[in-house]
């Protein structure tokens, strides 16, 4: 990185820890940062330092708030009765661009994965079951990626609700508004047939 100076290769490593962020960029981000003027690298530090004090995940959902329960949760006029499942924290923000989206959201904090050691009880699905079962809950929709991992854990939680009486959805997946047919692969098409609906 840059040796010799011990305070410049703690921040180079610190930033490299970031994901998508290997050591070239977090040494253009270092020396980014040390170009500024000290008081913007101080706000910068005390934001970072602010969020991580203050923002943490709600008791009821699992979406990162700064207040508990979260404001989505406490929305009263959003639908208890419909509860969209997503992998992570990230993905709320993403659901929430679309504006039409009226129910609640429960974050598994992330998927079941066993080449990665992670199994149903290091995710969020236990909370999500003690939520159904609480009542009033009809319809659970299921907003894992398309990916391995997250088919895996959408037929997990499927099998798992079922019984419960409510209703189990996944969200459709396949070509995107602007893609090209001939550039999907296999499994893009699959889907897309399979989530057709009637016109």
């Amino acid at each position: 990185m840059n040796r010799g100076i011990e305070p410049i290769e703690t921040l180079c490593s610190q930033l490299a820890r970031l994901p998508g962020i290997g050591s070239k960029s977090a040494l253009r981000l270092a020396y980014h940062i040390l170009d500024m003027p000290k008081s913007s690298a101080k706000e910068l530090a005390a934001a970072i330092s602010n969020a991580c004090d203050k923002v943490h995940h709600c008791s009821i959902c699992g979406n990162y708030t700064d207040v508990d329960p979260c404001r989505v949760c406490t929305d009263k006029t959003r639908s208890d009765d419909t509860i969209c499942v997503v992998e992570d924290a990230k993905d709320v923000l993403a659901m929430e661009k679309m504006r039409e989206f009226r129910g609640k959201y429960h974050v598994l904090g992330g998927v079941i994965s066993p080449m990665d050691g992670i199994g149903p009880d290091d995710i969020r699905i236990k909370e999500l079951i003690a939520r159904v079962r609480q009542g009033g809950v009809k319809e659970i929709i299921i907003a894992t990626n398309p990916n391995i991992e997250g088919e895996a854990t959408s037929s997990y939680i499927a099998r798992l609700l079922k019984p419960l009486g409510v209703r189990v959805t996944r969200i459709a997946h396949g070509i995107p508004i602007g893609g090209n047919i001939e550039y999907a692969d296999e499994m893009t098409i699959l889907k897309a047939m399979e989530g057709r609906r009637e016109l």
